[in-house]
């Protein structure tokens, strides 16, 4: 860790197609003094963000541009096709890249998807971005391979999308500076990492976290609790004292330990 000091606010860039809102919820339950401000950035901007300052840290898709740049992968992303409706890929639940064999597959420039050949047939020119790749399916041009958070983005009702079983994956990652490994980058790592409140390798200290039993305080016995029974001490009885044997009954019985004397003869 390189800095100890606080600072006033927390900005976490974010790519499109990512959606960082359950680590926001948790970062303002947690840390609810230090405001964090999103700023979403196209995958092309993100690594200027990081480095120039005006972003503390990063959900960007690997691999990272950089090794001035550290990163811990999130999860990994379905790849799918979207299609227009009508298309005939969208009668079945998923395909591999030979049954793009007669498609005229888009390639966006800011494609994330690491191909060594593109199924399908190329386009003429490559779409600036995803969001064009995907109007441009709509007028009927061609489909386009993307990560499933951007189909889902870029979304559209005369659209639909199938899995690619043999398409490369997109990585999700938080990226931050290495050199700027501040105890609010730490905080934020303990958060996407799934580490509780009470951590031992988190920094702040938290309220819930003086909330623990303090050392030498013994957890009280059941039979010391309210309303508990305690065992009757050796030799006496658990029932309610009355003077008499209570073994005794009421019905003139013999006493218990008592001889029987020997019959009398009849005469």
């Amino acid at each position: 860790m390189t800095g100890s000091e606080a600072s006033p606010s927390f900005r976490l860039a974010y790519v499109p197609g990512v959606t960082p809102s359950k680590w926001v919820r948790i970062w303002n339950e947690r840390l609810p003094g230090v405001p964090l401000t999103l700023v979403p950035v196209s995958a092309a901007e993100v690594y200027g963000k990081l480095r120039s300052g005006e972003a503390d840290a990063g959900f960007v898709r690997l691999p990272v541009d950089g090794a001035d740049l550290s990163a811990i992968p999130l999860y990994t992303e379905t790849t799918v096709v979207v299609v227009p409706k009508d298309h005939i890929v969208a009668a079945v639940e998923q395909v591999s890249g030979e049954d793009l064999a007669d498609d005229i597959v888009l390639h966006p420039l800011d494609d994330p998807l690491d191909w060594e050949r593109l199924p399908g047939k190329p386009a003429l020119e490559r779409p600036a971005g995803t969001e064009d790749a995907v109007e441009l399916v709509a007028a009927g041009i061609g489909v386009v391979v993307v990560p499933q958070s951007l189909a889902r983005l870029h979304h559209r009702k005369d659209l639909t999308y199938r899995t690619v079983t043999d398409a490369p994956e997109s990585r999700v990652a938080l990226a931050w500076p290495e050199d700027r490994t501040t105890d609010l980058v730490e905080d934020l790592i303990g958060i996407v990492r799934g580490r509780t409140v009470n951590s031992t390798r988190g920094r702040s200290q938290h309220p819930a976290a003086a909330q623990q039993k303090a050392p030498g305080t013994a957890k009280p016995r059941k039979s010391d609790a309210g309303g508990a029974r305690r065992k009757p001490a050796a030799g006496k009885s658990g029932g309610k004292a009355t003077g008499k044997n209570p073994r005794s009954s009421g019905s003139g019985g013999p006493k218990s330990g008592a001889k029987r004397g020997k019959p009398r003869r009849r005469s």
